[in-house]
């Protein structure tokens, strides 16, 4: 029984498991509290001393105020623009399923190609967007260019790239209620938005807790759009959690503190996950 195939494909899949997930989060804690410059094959126990110099850091508390603007922002903005456009494209005809098909088109996109493709429409000078408004009559921006827009034109570019499939699995969420509902609804006299709330709202709640819950972690984790487009400028008004690790990490080539902001991160992903599915969890309906 012992040398069964099924238990070789556990222990293999624990041996994976210890591999790839459990060993490198165990050596970011362990290097968290020494001092290591990549190169030296001395690592040298410093404690407690990367977490206290991160809490002194204004850098990395900036980091973190830009990650979590930009999570709120991204994820908030990306949800609603997402539940309405599925509302409305969800129909079965050629041309909402070329829609569809355009909305969800960005998704597929290389982040390298549409860094590229935005960093030429806000071009504070040559860009198209400063056009389009100078051409209505309002006053151009810098995008970008500064500290005071440069977040808020990469959460333009964030929910650009994913709302489109945010849309689509929220279409498939809606294409699973059953009709029968809208139906009695329809005899009841409900109004159309006391139907949204009373019958779709619900039942597309596990979806909504879906997305939120991998947007949410995607954000946090931004790397690709902030180091080709502004490498956390100007002025670090861009640099994120990653980024900041990134940066520390093989940049400076401060391991021991780059693992530092590392476990931070991590514990706050994972308290985050935890109340998210203990408190809003509960309220999901579930069909």
């Amino acid at each position: 029984m012992d040398g069964s195939p099924a238990v070789y494909d556990d222990r293999a899949r624990i041996d994976c498991f210890l591999l790839f997930f459990i060993y490198p989060i165990g050596y970011m804690v362990y290097l968290s509290f020494h001092d290591w410059n990549f190169v030296s094959p001395d690592k040298n126990f410093v404690g407690m001393n990367n977490y206290r110099e991160l809490y002194d850091h204004p850098e990395f508390l900036q980091s973190v105020e830009n990650t979590v603007i930009f999570t709120l922002l991204s994820v908030g903005i990306t949800t609603v623009i997402a539940l309405l456009l599925a509302l409305w494209i969800n129909k079965p005809t050629k041309l909402y399923g070329f829609v569809q098909g355009a909305i969800f088109s960005p998704h597929i996109i290389s982040l390298v190609s549409i860094a590229m493709l935005w960093m030429w429409l806000m071009d504070p000078q040559y860009g198209l967007l400063n056009w389009l408004l100078d051409l209505f009559g309002l006053p151009q921006s810098e995008w970008l260019a500064s500290p005071d827009t440069a977040l808020y034109s990469l959460v333009i570019v964030a929910i650009w790239k994913s709302v489109g499939f945010n849309t689509l699995i929220l279409i498939a969420g809606l294409q699973s209620i059953p009709s029968y509902l809208y139906e009695a609804a329809e005899l009841d006299q409900s109004s159309p938005f006391t139907s949204f709330l009373k019958i779709t709202l619900p039942l597309i709640s596990p979806t909504l807790f879906f997305l939120v819950i991998i947007n949410v972690i995607s954000s946090f984790q931004v790397f690709e759009t902030i180091d080709i487009m502004t490498q956390g400028g100007p002025l670090n008004s861009t640099s994120t959690l990653v980024y900041f690790i990134y940066e520390y990490g093989f940049r400076f080539f401060q391991l021991g503190y780059a693992s530092a902001a590392g476990v931070v991160l991590l514990i706050v992903l994972s308290i985050f996950t935890v109340l998210y599915f203990l408190l809003v969890s509960r309220r999901v309906h579930y069909q």
